[in-house]
């Protein structure tokens, strides 16, 4: 039923209410309403957060977006995990009323005492509802002066009525008439790391590798070696690792190099290809170590800030333990056999898929165990394999449940299919997911994406921005050379608030398996890669230094910390883009050259009331130090050779 004063289209608001959106401890939450009324008489509208205690936070004023489109808007903040609430509270509002009122009547000596009377019984009210302190009391006390002081003239005594301290004075102490309260809708606030953070993925299996001097076979690496990696991955200012599967990987239907279906006997299989006669889920590939080596692992990353990130992939090898101990959870064929998975053209004939429609509350439970076995290993973190090829209601139910008890453990869905699936997801409780960003170069549908992300959809899903990984290999990588490195990861970094890339990516890795394909040769999936990470530091064939960098102004600017903050600006190039990202006082302006083979020189036009910027302000080039006064029109030079972007941290004029 709509109310006395109409209040619709509210945002964010999930499900017409029935989940909560998405929002972060510190992170600024708009929330809009369209609100209107009969008539000319003014309103009042106001958001309410509703704490997890239950508590009221003072209400927040909103204001439109647009005059006379009666869309409103307030920015509010969350300072606490836990599930929210929010209220939209809509009034008529006698206060403003009376001063729009006022200023047309009594200057043409229309009700004149009759409008001064009003404004007398109005500050009365406002000290019968509102306890005044200081200036406050000192404007009431003259507001009410000028209201009854019949003796000044009209003018004077209405030029204190509707002067910026009476209207403070309303606007902070208003009166509420006809209150119209829309919600509660709910919101949960997850910890930062939901919303910020650097994630570099490798294979542990390769980190430490080498050739035994005796057999000249290669030796896998192990959590003890791939702990030392740590120091590499730090030091490029990564605070999350993610590891692919760590378990013990099937021997039926293996692959070999490439993917082929004729492995040799050294060939150490998919990671995904889970399970063997050495354990599932919950067991540790032998080649890498025990529990208590895993462990290690985990305490040496934390103590270099870093969290790792742990593969939930649902499924498994033929000789997984669940084919013989749990046969409901797969599906069988009128032969009585087991189909392997299959995303055509690709066939994984090492995989079995779970089947959910057999042993529902099976799967959960058996799911669950394995995850909080892991939960109690250190991980708070999962990278969820193809969660679109599974049912919603199941994620849905192992999410809230997992949330119920361990509210700071994070999935990330890895969701790379149609819109409403990947939406979905993250509204049934994923908090970050894989995008389409890896398929968005041109200038044009990078724009409109980052549009999208950051305020179209960020109350369902938080953007996970991926340069490359063990699956993609980008076109514009294979051929683009290293200035195109350094452009999409500086784009993927300073755009959103979580980037990741896959190791070798600093190396500049791109052949791909063949002209057309986004796999990578020699993929890593099917083989262990022993990389030369020494030899390339000392030569100067690395991307690492840039990437620090990167990472570094990440954790120095709050601004880059933010989704919901990012405003487009036009360039004249259409291989040239800009944006800027505000946070309080912190605004950073990112201008990149998208083009990698060659220089690009164009103006930068700023938008200087989005970004809220003055009309001329200093910036200060991160990357080299230079220095420039900037307006609303600017000229910017970039080549690939060179800078492939300026990153300006705003600064004011001396």
């Amino acid at each position: 039923m709509v109310g006395r004063i109409p209040v619709i289209e509210v945002h964010p608001v999930v499900h017409g209410g029935e989940r909560p959106a998405k929002a972060t401890v510190g992170e600024p939450l708009p929330i809009r309403a369209t609100v209107f009324r009969e008539g000319h008489d003014q309103l009042g509208t106001e958001a309410v957060l509703i704490g997890p205690d239950g508590t009221r936070r003072p209400p927040v004023r909103m204001r439109e977006l647009v005059p006379g489109t009666d869309r409103y808007e307030a920015w509010v903040t969350p300072d606490a995990e836990g599930a929210w609430a929010f209220e939209v509270q809509a009034f008529s509002d006698p206060l403003h009323t009376w001063t729009h009122d006022a200023g047309l009547k009594i200057p043409a000596g229309v009700d004149v005492d009759l409008m001064f009377l009003e404004a007398r019984l109005l500050l009365e009210r406002i000290a019968d509802a509102h306890s005044l302190a200081g200036p406050h009391r000192t404007a009431h006390a003259a507001a009410l002066a000028a209201a009854t002081d019949a003796s000044r003239p009209p003018e004077a005594r209405l030029a204190v009525l509707t002067g910026p301290e009476t209207q403070e004075l309303f606007e902070t102490h208003p009166l509420r008439d006809l209150l119209t309260v829309a919600g509660p809708y709910p919101l949960f606030a997850d910890r930062a790391r939901a919303l910020f953070g650097s994630w570099y993925e490798f294979f542990p299996r390769s980190e430490g590798a080498k050739i035994d001097r005796r057999t000249k076979k290669l030796v896998s690496g192990t959590f003890r070696t791939a702990a030392k990696s740590l120091d590499r991955v730090a030091a490029m200012g990564f605070d999350v690792l993610y590891l692919p599967p760590i378990h013990p990987i099937g021997e039926v239907n293996r692959k070999g190099r490439n993917n082929t279906l004729a492995p040799g006997p050294d060939d150490p299989g998919s990671p995904w290809a889970i399970g063997s006669r050495h354990g599932g889920h919950d067991a540790i590939h032998p080649d890498l170590g025990t529990f208590a080596d895993f462990d290690a692992f985990v305490r040496r990353a934390k103590r270099l800030g870093i969290e790792v990130a742990l593969d939930l992939a649902l499924q498994a090898a033929p000789d997984h333990p669940w084919v013989s101990e749990h046969p409901s959870f797969f599906r069988h064929r009128a032969d009585g056999s087991i189909a392997y998975a299959e995303n055509p053209p690709k066939k994984y004939q090492d995989i079995y898929p779970i089947f959910f429609d057999d042993d529902l509350e099976g799967v959960l439970a058996e799911v669950e165990r394995v995850v909080r076995l892991w939960m109690s290993h250190g991980v708070r973190i999962f990278r969820v394999d193809n969660p679109h090829t599974k049912p919603v209601a199941f994620w849905e139910r192992l999410l809230g449940s997992i949330r119920e008890t361990d509210p700071d453990v994070i999935f990330l869905s890895e969701a790379f299919t149609r819109p409403a699936m990947m939406r979905t997801l993250g509204a049934i409780g994923f908090h970050q997911s894989y995008t389409y960003f890896t398929w968005r170069v041109e200038k044009g549908e990078i724009e409109d994406y980052l549009r999208e992300v950051t305020s179209e959809t960020d109350h369902l899903m938080r953007p996970s921005f991926w340069v490359n990984t063990p699956d993609i290999l980008h076109a514009s990588l294979q051929y683009g050379g290293p200035a195109m490195f350094a452009i999409r990861a500086t784009l993927a970094a300073m755009a959103t608030p979580t980037w990741g890339m896959y190791a070798g990516y600093e190396l500049f890795e791109h052949v791909a398996l063949r002209p057309g394909s986004e796999e990578y040769l020699d993929s890593e999936k099917y083989q262990i890669r022993v990389r030369d990470w020494t030899g390339a530091e000392e030569s100067g064939k690395t991307l690492a230094p840039y990437i620090a960098r990167l990472n570094e102004l990440r954790r120095a600017h709050p601004a880059l910390q933010l989704l919901r903050n990012l405003v487009v600006h036009r360039t004249d190039d259409d291989h040239v883009l800009c944006f800027s990202k505000t946070h309080g006082d912190d605004t950073v302006i990112v201008v990149i050259n998208l083009d990698p083979h060659g220089a690009r020189e164009t103006t930068v036009h700023l938008d200087l009331e989005a970004a809220g910027l003055p009309e001329r302000f200093l910036v200060h080039d991160e990357l080299t130090g230079a220095e420039w006064v900037w307006g609303e029109h600017d000229y910017v030079r970039l080549e690939p050779t060179g800078d492939v972007a300026h990153i300006l941290s705003v600064r004011a004029v001396p």
